[in-house]
């Protein structure tokens, strides 16, 4: 699909509402998504009201799109309502663990990927927001998630009102592996990873964070150790109170 191979992350949108019935409509035909067992373990929470918006902005680090975007979707692990209709059947769920947290996620993110696919094919922009994982503890609170639900993935849409260059990605070869996992070397890197480093705009991005690689722009100030280890510690404790605790 072209909508595929041109996509690009869309940050700034019109403020042009997206009709409930589209909205809904892709949605449903998201949900056609792989799922473990066919118990589809998620859950989306639309969010178009402003003021939740603005509650949601700083668990997402106040990114722009959060507010400017028409629409939040924020796509939820999701083994409350299994678990439910199991209690409500005579059946006891044992759903509270590690193992169930990793299936419910893999249903969340197939949907979202579907969901984000859809959107583009159909004119709008989406923009995923890797902070979800961040601070799921605040996303918990604003959307009310009961126990067994996880915040995995959130996903602001609208129609573009900007047509940003894509972003690089690696060659086929540094990530396709034929039978069995192929380690890398040295020389493997520098061939895989020497465009990246070589294009213009990665390269005015290690001058102005002064560092000598780009590999530590991520290491030193975009991803660090020590933020990395406190999000797990977050992430370890919310899991924990929304019930996967075994």
């Amino acid at each position: 699909m072209d909508c595929i191979k041109n996509r690009r992350t869309i940050r700034k949108y019109k403020q042009e509402e997206i009709p409930a019935a589209l909205l809904n409509e892709l949605l449903e035909e998201a949900f056609r998504a792989s799922t473990m067992g066919n118990m589809q373990l998620y859950s989306v929470v639309i969010t178009r009201d402003q003021q939740v918006k603005e509650k949601l902005a700083p668990a997402h680090f106040n990114q722009p799109m959060v507010t400017s975007a028409p629409v939040v979707l924020t796509f939820c692990a999701d083994f409350n309502r299994f678990s439910k209709w199991c209690k409500c059947r005579k059946a006891e769920p044992g759903y509270d663990n590690p193992i169930s947290f990793i299936n419910a996620a893999s249903d969340a993110l197939l949907v979202t990927q579907n969901f984000c696919t859809l959107a583009e094919a159909h004119g709008l922009g989406i923009c995923y927001l890797g902070t979800t994982v961040y601070n799921p503890d605040k996303i918990v609170d604003v959307l009310q998630l009961p126990e067994l639900v996880m915040p995995i993935a959130t996903i602001t849409v609208g129609y573009p009102d900007e047509c940003p260059a894509q972003p690089e990605r690696l060659p086929l070869e540094g990530i396709l592996h034929e039978e069995v996992y192929h380690d890398y070397t040295s020389e493997d890197i520098e061939r895989i990873y020497s465009a990246k480093e070589a294009m213009p705009e990665n390269q005015h991005f290690v001058t102005i964070n002064n560092k000598e690689t780009l590999a530590q722009v991520f290491t030193d100030i975009r991803y660090k150790k020590a933020d990395n280890e406190y999000m797990s510690e977050v992430l370890k404790k919310t899991l924990k109170q929304q019930g996967f605790r075994k």
